[in-house]
């Protein structure tokens, strides 16, 4: 049996559909008191009033009296023309007849005790999933630390804010970590423009020509610009970046690239030229500590003091208070002033997204116990910033270069122990120290290329680590050795000549020539030329270059230039200085560093 959805009443199931075609007269399981006239007049319309049996319960049985009944329901005026909907969720009234409020508390449930007192669930923070580092992206350019650009007299903060023209296209060159991405968003969000950001790593020339015809319908309809932020733009081939000209070039679209690659060589020149280029500089330790100090009020509420927005009475909440100063002396990252919050800022070694990510690691590592300060340093994995294909890789091996140049076998050993910590080749290393033997000792010391080439052969045949001790070697006798360009000099000064009209196609001397033939020595090739090594101390009178550049010298007779550098200090001075650094106390360290 099966309770019709219309009358209540039982009906066997295999009949239901029937029985309410039949409004409900027919395959009753018991008799149903005859239907009245009233009920004629609508025999469709009659499925979709509300059921007898819920308008009976809606009226109590001593206000019924005995006023006539149809289909169970007390009725003293004639049957509505208009039927009200049936619906399972209907709380309308019927007929007139407001539903009893006690009929709302016999059909209200109960809720447990236990539910009431924990009251309604916390919301959750929004993007509470995401990252510390998205969470803490700052919501406004004044917020943005460390950037002069976007600053209060930023010249990029004066082109967002009062650009009548509109925003530029721009390249945004930087270290990881500086804010390149959320000062495009902001950018974005200042203007009030449509914002689609994309990444060159997933996203092909297909998906660009699709958001220019997006761009370009944006703005036929409804006047907005669209600005497309291209996160890794270095990424982008030279073809793929030719996509970006004609829309960029006609003001269809507004390009902000995002770049930690120097764009002079990873940007097209045709697409650098459209855009205007601006460096964002590395973040300094004190902003790092801002930053991760308002991720930490963020995350630990009442740990960092901070004023609030409308000052409270002294006795308001003083359980607050005293919870707030307790978790502020007793936090690990506040303990003696923020000294553990200090240390990962300088750890984060400029990059705010490593600072917060490690201060997230340091939260979690805070929630064991008997944690310390020393644990979480221990669990620290410092990344040094190098890459053996970036401006890193040549910055570095330049700057050991020139240490080396000028005898500096401090900032020598600096940066050697730097590009070989960051896996560096080693024979890369060994190459320009073969190269620096010629280039920059030269001829004043002939035997710093044997040492060189030695270090060389060395570092090929045993390798990393130990090759780091040869390599040092070879490096600190390269800065400590005397130095001379003349012959450096001299091959610049050949090789500048060439450049000269007609200077590299002069004939050169007969006397100069090879003679493997007879048809050559009877040209007058080699003759007149005289053997030296067949004369008294190898001492003829000849001529070796071509007629034209006799006379003219490319080897000079000095080691150095003539300039002078007004910053070096006189010789007094610097005898004084020497003599000092000499009664001072060296610190010596063992090769492995102790």
């Amino acid at each position: 049996m099966y309770a019709c959805p219309i009358c209540e009443k039982t009906v066997p199931e295999s009949v239901i559909n029937r029985h309410i075609d039949s409004n409900c007269t027919v395959f009753l399981d018991e008799p149903s008191p005859p239907p009245q006239q009233t009920q004629a007049k609508s025999k469709a319309g009659s499925f979709f009033t509300t059921p007898a049996p819920k308008r009976n319960g809606q009226i109590k049985s001593e206000d019924a009296g005995s006023s006539p009944l149809v289909h169970g329901v007390a009725s003293t005026q004639a049957a509505p023309t208009s039927r009200t909907p049936f619906s399972f969720f209907n709380t309308q009234p019927v007929n007139g007849t407001k539903r009893p409020a006690e009929d709302d508390a016999e059909t209200t449930f109960e809720q447990p005790d236990a539910a009431a007192k924990l009251g309604p669930p916390a919301k959750k923070t929004k993007n509470s999933h995401a990252p510390l580092a998205e969470r803490m992206r700052p919501q406004t350019l004044d917020d943005v630390a460390g950037q002069e650009l976007v600053g209060a007299d930023g010249v990029l903060r004066g082109l967002v804010v009062t650009g009548e023209k509109g925003i530029p296209s721009m390249i945004l060159w930087g270290p990881p970590g500086s804010g390149k991405t959320t000062i495009a968003r902001l950018i974005a969000h200042t203007a009030g423009t449509r914002f689609v950001e994309i990444n060159s790593t997933s996203s092909g020339v297909g998906e660009c020509k699709r958001i220019f015809d997006e761009a370009k319908n944006e703005l036929r309809l409804t006047g907005r610009n669209t600005i497309i932020f291209c996160d890794e733009i270095h990424r982008f081939s030279k073809s793929q970046q030719d996509v970006f000209l004609g829309p960029v070039e006609s003001g269809q679209v507004t390009l902000i690239g995002a770049t930690t690659e120097n764009p002079s060589f990873k940007v097209g020149n045709a697409l650098l030229s459209r855009c205007r280029t601006f460096t964002l500089s590395k973040l300094e330790e004190e902003h790092i500590f801002a930053i991760l100090k308002r991720a930490l009020a963020s995350e630990v509420p009442g740990l960092v003091p901070t004023p609030p927005p409308s000052p409270l009475e002294d006795d308001a909440a003083p359980d607050a208070k005293q919870e707030a100063t307790a978790n502020s002396s007793e936090h690990l990252l506040a303990r003696d002033d923020f000294a553990l919050l200090r240390y990962l800022a300088a750890f984060a070694d400029g990059d705010a997204r490593t600072g917060l990510n490690l201060v997230e690691l340091a939260l979690d590592l805070c929630r064991k116990p008997d944690t310390t300060a020393e644990d979480i340093k221990r669990s620290l994995t410092q990344t040094l910033v190098y890459d053996r294909a970036g401006d890193q890789h040549y910055d570095t091996i330049s700057a050991f270069h020139k240490s080396i140049r000028g005898s500096d076998p401090d900032a020598t050993l600096y940066y050697l122990a730097r590009m070989l910590q960051s896996g560096e080749d080693p024979l890369y290393v060994a190459r320009r120290m073969v190269v620096i033997a010629s280039e920059d000792i030269g001829l004043a010391d002939n035997t710093m290329l044997s040492l060189a080439t030695a270090a060389y052969s060395a570092a090929e045949k045993i390798g990393m680590p130990e090759c780091r001790i040869n390599l040092a070697h070879c490096a600190t006798a390269l800065a400590l050795a005397p130095k001379s360009i003349r012959s450096y000099s001299g091959l610049s000064a050949a090789y500048s000549a060439l450049k000269e009209p007609g200077i590299a196609g002069l004939p050169i001397p007969l006397q100069m020539r090879n003679a493997p033939t007879k048809l050559m020595k009877n040209l007058g090739y080699r003759v007149d030329y005289k053997y030296n090594p067949s004369y008294v101390n190898g001492e003829v009178e000849q001529t070796y270059l071509p007629e034209k550049l006799v006379g003219r010298k490319f080897f000079g007779v000095n080691d150095f230039g003539d300039k002078v550098d007004p910053d070096v200090k006189s010789a007094e001075e610097s005898s004084k200085l020497a003599e000092q650094a000499e009664s001072e106390e060296d610190l010596l360290l063992n090769p492995d560093g102790d």
